[in-house]
């Protein structure tokens, strides 16, 4: 990330939501507003001429809806930070976003100021899902993901805290839930969680969480 700011570009095909957007985020001293998309397919070619930290993408678009604009930059881009931003809740957007590499989903709805918090937590390499998001993600991935042996191996890259810090990162707990948890500081936590991310080779919590499942570690119940 951009030590100086934190550059984002705006995707929206409604020309009022991306003033709003802008006016916003360009609220926050930290943040850069660094260009704007009206479909998906302008997103791919403003991201590979502006290379912003985060892109806040919406979902339906003309020519290219975002999940697959969000698809195609990653593979061009993959340093680049997808926060998904609509008006829908419908699990086929939620899980298609991050299943396409998205490190966040938030509602229109979203506060403003919780709108800029979430734009600094992905910047420090969290993953942001609205509270109402949050809880389906986690109990769908643990009624469709199968454990898959040929990866639970890299787990002994873990130590036995780090492995549980994964497992309650998988069941849904915030760092602070984690920290109280395990009498911690929630700074400590905070370490455990970006090792972990380092030693698996992750983009984020979301992808922290499909691991789990994924290799075994957490099961459904």
């Amino acid at each position: 990330m951009n030590g100086e700011s934190i550059r984002v570009l705006l995707v929206d095909d409604d020309d009022l939501m991306r003033a709003g957007l802008r006016a916003i985020l360009s609220s926050d001293d930290c943040i850069e507003v660094v260009g704007e998309a009206e479909d998906g397919r302008t997103a791919v070619s403003r991201t590979r001429e502006l290379r912003p930290d985060i892109v806040l993408m919406d979902v339906r678009m003309p020519h290219l809806d975002g999940i697959s604009a969000t698809r195609e930059l990653l593979t061009a881009s993959p340093e680049v930070k997808v926060v998904m931003l609509t008006t829908f809740e419908q699990d086929d957007y939620i899980f298609g976003a991050l299943q396409a590499g998205a490190s966040g989903f938030l509602l229109k709805r979203t506060r403003p100021e919780e709108l800029i918090a979430g734009i600094h937590s992905i910047s420090t390499g969290d993953s942001l899902l609205s509270p109402s998001v949050t809880r389906r993600v986690i109990d769908r991935m643990a009624r469709q993901v199968l454990p898959d042996s040929s990866i639970g191996g890299r787990l002994a890259e873990l130590t036995p805290r780090e492995r549980e810090v994964l497992e309650l990162i998988a069941r849904g707990l915030s760092n602070g839930e984690i920290a109280a948890a395990f009498v911690i500081e929630e700074s400590t936590v905070k370490s455990h969680v970006k090792r972990i991310l380092m030693k698996l080779q992750l983009r984020d919590r979301v992808q922290a969480v499909i691991f789990a499942y994924e290799s075994g570690l957490t099961r459904p119940g």
